[in-house]
Order: structure tokens, then C-alpha cells, then sequence
């Protein structure tokens, strides 16, 4: 009996560590012994009891998860819902725009291989190393290029 009270505690423990309240827990862990019990009464064989509640407890967590997660979804069909309008405002583009523009100028300014190092590494992805080698200057270059290019888009973006 102390051996079963034993693998309970750590079974609530592990269902703690795993997000459930002590509550949950408790309720996990009791729902798992009468699974357990129910299982032994219609004639089935278990080797090993602690993997049985274990496994059985941890089942019942994520069910009890999912089933907690479709409660927030909404029943009513997505045509039927009230959604706000998503679309940025004239003003909000037109703000967006000016800051695309003031970016644009601060990278105008910057020295035609920094542009191209920073675009090479910002838009199109590339890593230090491959711009390094496409180049042909040093990885510790491109780093340069591009801190260059990210301290004149920050100094542009601090005067708005």
C-alpha cells in the first residue's frame, strides 16, 4: 500500500510539472486509479501498475486539455461573426509609407556596398557567411556592413 501511495504522489507531481493545478491533479490521478481498478474487475492483466496510472493520467490530462481548448472556439460559423475591420486606416498607411520613405533615404545615404550587404541579408536572406563568399570580402565585413546599415536605420527612426 505505502508502494501505491508513493507512485500517487509522484504522479501528482508529475501532473503539477505539467501544468495541471493541484486540484486537476488530484482529480487526474483519481480518475486513473478507477480506470485502473475498472480495467482489473472485467478481467484484464496488468504488468506494470505504475506505467498503467502513469500513462493513463497523463491521457487524461491532454483530453482534459483539448476539451478545455474547444470550449474558447466560437459556434457560430465565421460569416455569422462580427469581426472588426482589419484594414489599416488612411492615416495609418500613409504613416507607413513617410517611415518606408525616411528608411529608403537613410539607406540611400549609406555606402552602395553596405545597401547592397544589408538588402543581401535582410530581404533576401542570406547568411553572413554566404554574402561573404558572393562578395568576396570577410564575414567580419558583412557583420560590418550590416551593424552600419541597422545604426543608420536606428538613428533615422529615433528623430520621428
Amino acid at each position: 500500500m505505502e508502494v501505491l501511495l508513493r507512485q500517487l504522489r509522484s504522479l501528482k507531481k508529475l501532473l503539477r510539472r505539467r501544468g495541471a493545478t493541484p486540484d486537476q491533479a488530484e482529480d487526474l490521478v483519481q480518475e486513473a486509479v478507477l480506470r485502473l481498478h475498472a480495467y482489473t474487475r472485467q478481467g484484464g492483466q496488468i504488468q506494470n501498475q505504475e506505467a498503467f496510472l502513469t500513462r493513463t493520467a497523463l491521457n487524461l490530462a491532454v483530453d482534459q486539455h483539448r476539451h478545455a481548448r474547444l470550449d474558447s472556439y466560437e459556434s457560430e460559423p465565421v460569416e455569422n461573426l462580427d469581426l472588426p475591420d482589419l484594414q489599416p486606416s488612411p492615416d495609418e498607411v500613409f504613416a507607413a509609407e513617410q517611415r518606408l520613405m525616411k528608411m529608403r533615404e537613410a539607406l540611400d545615404r549609406a555606402n552602395p556596398r553596405t545597401r547592397e550587404v544589408f538588402f543581401m541579408h535582410r530581404l533576401y536572406g542570406f547568411s553572413h557567411a554566404e554574402i561573404a563568399r558572393r562578395l568576396g570580402i570577410s564575414v567580419s565585413a558583412v557583420e560590418k556592413h550590416v551593424a552600419s546599415a541597422v545604426t543608420l536605420l536606428a538613428m533615422e527612426r529615433q528623430r520621428e
